[in-house]
């Protein structure tokens, strides 16, 4: 007895002939020029203007800051990382991250930058022309 699966399954020579019949030809000629072909290129400028994106970082300034007075002495000799990113909407983001988060921070990132470049080294996700 043959399983769901196997029953549903149309041969390779039978499905052409359905979609043949259901399908104008210039349509499947135009859809394949659109896919595979020179109109590609034109169709992905078209999408990349109107897809939303979020603003790209133009600049990046760093510094290491040390508070050497100050009130709470949990705070006092205590080094923070201040850092200013400008972005490509024109905006300016500050933020000071304790020394301890930015090693974190930075160890994370080393990890994923190790993980995609093992990603990008198996044959499954190349990309091939």
């Amino acid at each position: 007895m043959k399983s769901i699966a196997e029953s549903s399954v149309i041969p390779e020579e039978k499905l052409s002939h359905i979609v043949a019949g259901m399908i104008p030809e210039d349509f499947i000629m135009d859809f394949a020029s659109v896919v595979f072909g020179s109109r590609r290129a034109a169709l992905e400028a078209v999408t990349s203007q109107r897809d939303p994106h979020l603003p790209t970082l133009d600049d990046l300034r760093w510094r290491v800051d040390v508070t050497i007075s100050t009130s709470s002495l949990l705070r006092a000799l205590q080094p923070l990382v201040l850092m200013e990113m400008k972005l490509s909407d024109g905006s300016v983001q500050q933020f000071e991250v304790p020394v301890s988060k930015f090693q974190e921070l930075r160890y994370n990132v080393a990890l994923i930058l190790k993980e995609m470049n093992h990603l990008e080294k198996r044959s499954v996700l190349q990309i091939q022309d």
